[in-house]
């Protein structure tokens, strides 16, 4: 299996900042010592120019935020300090992505450790995603005739309001979002699929949502790739969701969907998305179980 991972994923935000930059590193340091990612399978990407991030955002959002001219409620609203080693960071987390997509189209599954940014819209940035990778690919991909239909299966926490919005109107792309129904971001962009779970849902009841749901979604839709966001932020410790998914509960997720996907048929690629505990130690053995998963089904 292989993983994409650039040491650029990295940018030191000081201290304070809600943003686990962290994770990044020490997952990859955790996959390649334990053996479940070897060196030799590590793809580094290299950042993506503006005349490949066209195809799913505006000439005129890429001018400000590759010039840094973000206005201070851009800024805000995206929830990070602009800086060059930060726009290098999303530039590279999303050619991770397109890597990852041709690398599932090959061999069954691809893996980027990041990605998944999917409250960035073609016009904007928010909650801290700069640029919408999972758009970006899909959009590419179909430039490129590799795939006609596509599929976002987003698990994390928080709805993937601006994936919905790049892809409302396009009925080739099927967005299915399961989520906290009491969590940012409050204005939503309606998804094909949405799922709002109660503060508080556990195990249980979040695996027969999602297994009475998926399914028959992914069955009749027919994608010929999924993009899987596996954001661990649903985990019980996590500072910025409302679920109260244990590590095994995560485990089982990603066992779940993946396994669907192998099932069906369908090539399918991992991205990292949320996570916020407050243990940093959890979210990093929360992603690397999500790789070990993608790993095992190989």
């Amino acid at each position: 299996m292989f993983a994409c991972y650039s040491p650029s994923y990295y940018v030191d935000l000081g201290k304070g900042h809600p943003f686990p930059m962290e994770k990044y590193p020490r997952t990859l340091e955790r996959l390649v010592r334990e053996g479940t990612l070897p060196p030799s399978r590590v793809i580094r990407p290299s950042p993506l120019p503006d005349a490949s991030l066209v195809a799913a955002h505006s000439s005129a959002y890429l001018h400000r935020v590759s010039r840094g001219l973000l206005s201070p409620q851009e800024v805000r609203r995206l929830g990070f300090p602009w800086s060059p080693p930060l726009l290098r960071r999303a530039r590279c987390a999303s050619g991770g992505t397109l890597i990852a997509c041709h690398v599932a189209l090959t061999e069954g599954i691809g893996v980027n450790l990041a990605g998944g940014s999917h409250h960035a819209f073609s016009d904007r940035g928010e909650g801290f995603c700069v640029f919408n990778d999972l758009a970006v690919a899909i959009r590419t991909l179909q430039r490129e005739r590799r795939i006609h239909r596509a599929a976002v299966i987003d698990c994390d926490v928080h709805q993937g309001n601006g994936t919905a919005a790049m892809f409302q109107n396009d009925p080739d792309v099927l967005t299915f979002s399961i989520h906290g129904a009491n969590n940012y971001p409050y204005r939503q962009v309606p998804s094909t699929t949405d799922i709002a779970l109660p503060d508080g849902t556990q195990d249980d009841f979040y695996m027969q949502a999602l297994q009475g749901h998926l399914p028959g979604l992914l069955r009749t839709f027919q994608p010929e790739l999924v993009l899987y966001v596996a954001g661990v932020d649903p985990y019980r410790g996590d500072r910025l969701g409302r679920l109260k998914l244990t590590l095994k509960g995560l485990q089982q997720r990603d066992a779940f969907v993946l396994g669907l996907c192998r099932e069906q048929r369908i090539p399918v690629v991992v991205t990292f998305a949320g996570g916020y505990a407050a243990n940093l130690d959890d979210t990093v053995e929360a992603h690397c179980q999500t790789v070990r998963v993608a790993r095992a089904l190989l």
